[in-house]
């Protein structure tokens, strides 16, 4: 399994000043590069930028690399390094919040040292944290490979059935830039047909669809780009089904109808609800995962060391496409045909669509009227379930999102 160094820093132009943070992931086999953030904070402490560097550290690894990932953290801040391997109080109430926040990050990953480093071994973190605050002294944002600029940071992405992505945070954007995306979200409204807001009282019974992610498979468990490829659940991802089954067989689900993914591990999941609920599965073709292409089967790692270039034009651009593979923008396609065609079918019912991460993905952003970059702020955990009822007035509400309690 594959271990991660997290390398952070934060700085303060006058302290308090002007501030900025900077947090590097690398691989800790052989010290390659996978992942960087940094983000200018406005004016606020030293203190204040070291842990939010921290805190964008962990919680890229843990979008990298999800829950239990192992790591080791370094950095040269050693107020912080010492109250988190919990030898040293937190004393600075205004630090308090910052230090719970990495702790909860920290309990969900495996970490394995604390260290202090001299200042002169952290620089590319330091590099990082300046660069968001030069960036910010001239109104503009950081973006990685060291320069700046209007674009959005490129995104982190979760290695898996997936794409379970993450982005690198950014700067607030200037009004221009802020104008800019109220415009594509108002672009997207308007693709979707100018469906309402959900602020008002639903006009109907409303048509229910429920979204069961599938669960754990071999490829999952390591990590590893699942699209079209027709593995099978584990033993554990049997359990997850047959949990998920045994909720949606009681109160307050009353499932009218069945859908699935045609691809094993989707079916396979419903088909442990369909046992439990006496309904029969249907299979849509368009709910399957995002082809992958050549890149099936392979490490986020493995990918960024192969097809570095193909894989900074598919993280910039939804219609950007793997080699030999599909474009999210192409599956945003097929995907939304499959809601529309449901929610027509079986009006005024409970339809529970057992799929994967991109396909649940589209769907959560097509209700929410959010732009295709939407989809690389989303988390969703293996037999996950998420709930969008939709009006028969055109307005849609997602209900809940990434719902495991049936698995604890």
């Amino acid at each position: 399994m594959t271990s991660y160094l997290v390398e952070a820093d934060g700085g303060s132009r006058g302290n308090p000043g002007p501030a900025g943070y900077g947090a590097v992931v690398k691989d800790a086999s052989d010290g390659q590069v996978v992942a960087e953030a940094a983000e200018a904070i406005g004016v606020t402490t030293n203190n204040v930028a070291e842990y939010r560097g921290l805190i964008a550290g962990l919680q890229a690894v843990l979008d990298l690399a999800g829950e239990g990932a192992s790591v080791a953290v370094r950095m040269d801040s050693k107020l912080v390094v010492e109250q988190m391997a919990g030898r040293w109080k937190v004393k600075n109430e205004g630090l308090r919040p910052l230090a719970l926040e990495a702790g909860r990050l920290a309990r969900r990953l495996r970490v394995t040292e604390w260290t202090w480093i001299p200042r002169h071994h952290n620089t590319h973190a330091d590099r990082l944290a300046n660069e968001a605050m030069d960036a910010a002294a001239k109104g503009l944002r950081w973006k990685a490979g060291g320069s700046t600029g209007s674009a959005t940071s490129p995104a982190i992405v979760e290695q898996t059935d997936l794409l379970d992505v993450a982005g690198v945070s950014e700067v607030s954007a200037p009004a221009a830039s802020v104008a800019t995306a109220q415009q594509r979200v108002k672009a997207t409204a308007a693709e979707q047909g100018g469906k309402g807001t959900g602020w008002a009282p639903p006009a109907r019974a409303a048509t229910s669809l429920l979204l069961l992610r599938h669960g754990e498979t071999p490829l999952s468990v390591e990590r590893r780009f699942s699209g079209l490829g027709d593995a099978e659940l584990t033993a554990n991802g049997l359990a997850q089904a047959a949990a998920a089954a045994a909720r949606l067989s009681r109160e307050p689900y009353q499932i009218d109808v069945i859908v699935s993914s045609p691809l094993r591990r989707a079916m396979q999941t419903a088909e442990a609800v369909a046992q439990r609920t006496g309904l029969q599965v249907e299979v849509d073709e368009d709910l399957r995962e995002a082809d992958f292409g050549a890149w099936e089967g392979h490490t986020f790692t493995e990918i960024q060391r192969r097809w570095p270039a193909e894989l900074a034009a598919w993280l910039a651009d939804p219609d950007a496409a793997p080699p030999g593979g599909e474009s999210f923008g192409v599956a945003a396609r097929r995907v939304q045909r499959s809601g529309e065609r449901l929610v027509e079918r079986y009006q005024g019912k409970t339809v529970l669509a057992v799929s994967h991460v991109t396909p649940i993905k589209m769907l959560l952003r097509f209700a929410l009227m959010a732009p295709p970059g939407a989809l690389y702020r989303m988390h969703l955990d293996l037999a996950c379930l998420s709930l969008i009822e939709y009006y028969s007035d055109g307005q849609c509400v997602v209900k809940s999102f990434n719902d495991t309690s049936h698995l604890r």
